[in-house]
């Protein structure tokens, strides 16, 4: 709420598994006025074709460049502190640090990108639960995040195809480990 007038320490940390990405994200709904002053109507469905595209780029891109993502979060709130920004937990410390390093130095949409490390590696800790039930009397200014969600096909696709290379390589380890204990002889 308060940005950096804000009086609270807040632990900027030298190591971290996550970075925020701040204020990347330009919702459409926040920022769509036609010359005359007016809000411009943007339906809901071209609002989550908007956020998704935008989401599987960062993530893709996160994961082709740094390394794996564990988890990707964009906030939904509107005090300047929290807009439009994007939260990736590597599953590396070492990848959130040279993604930030990286980071720093480039552009998004025609805006510098600010990466930092962040203190969050618990979602579910930062998040509003009020807002998750659909309850929360402190809307967009509301210090706690409030989660954009993305589709569940979008969902499927990117954590998906991720738990498939994963349980092919589980299995493949199964199947070394049952060849070697076959080829020992065993039996005793």
């Amino acid at each position: 709420r308060h940005g950096d007038r804000c009086s609270r320490l807040h632990n900027k940390p030298t190591f971290s598994q996550t970075i925020a990405l701040l204020n990347i994200y330009r919702n459409p709904q926040n920022s769509s006025q036609s010359a005359d002053g007016l809000r411009c109507a943007v339906s809901d469905v071209e609002m989550q074709e908007h956020y998704d595209e935008f989401f599987e780029e960062v993530f893709t891109e996160m994961e082709e460049k740094y390394g794996e993502v564990e988890e990707m979060n964009v906030c939904d709130n509107l005090g300047d502190h929290l807009v439009g920004n994007v939260y990736v937990k590597f599953r590396r410390e070492e990848d959130a640090e040279k993604a930030v390093i990286d980071l720093n130095n480039r552009w998004f949409n025609g805006q510098p990108i600010h990466a930092e490390l962040s203190p969050v590696t618990d979602f579910r800790e930062a998040c509003c639960r009020q807002y998750e039930m659909g309850e929360c009397t402190r809307g967009g200014f509301c210090n706690f995040m409030h989660l954009k969600p993305i589709s569940r096909e979008l969902r499927r696709e990117l954590y998906g195809r991720r738990r498939k290379k994963h349980r092919s390589r589980s299995r493949s380890r199964e199947r070394r480990s049952r060849s070697r204990d076959r080829g020992r002889g065993g039996g005793g």
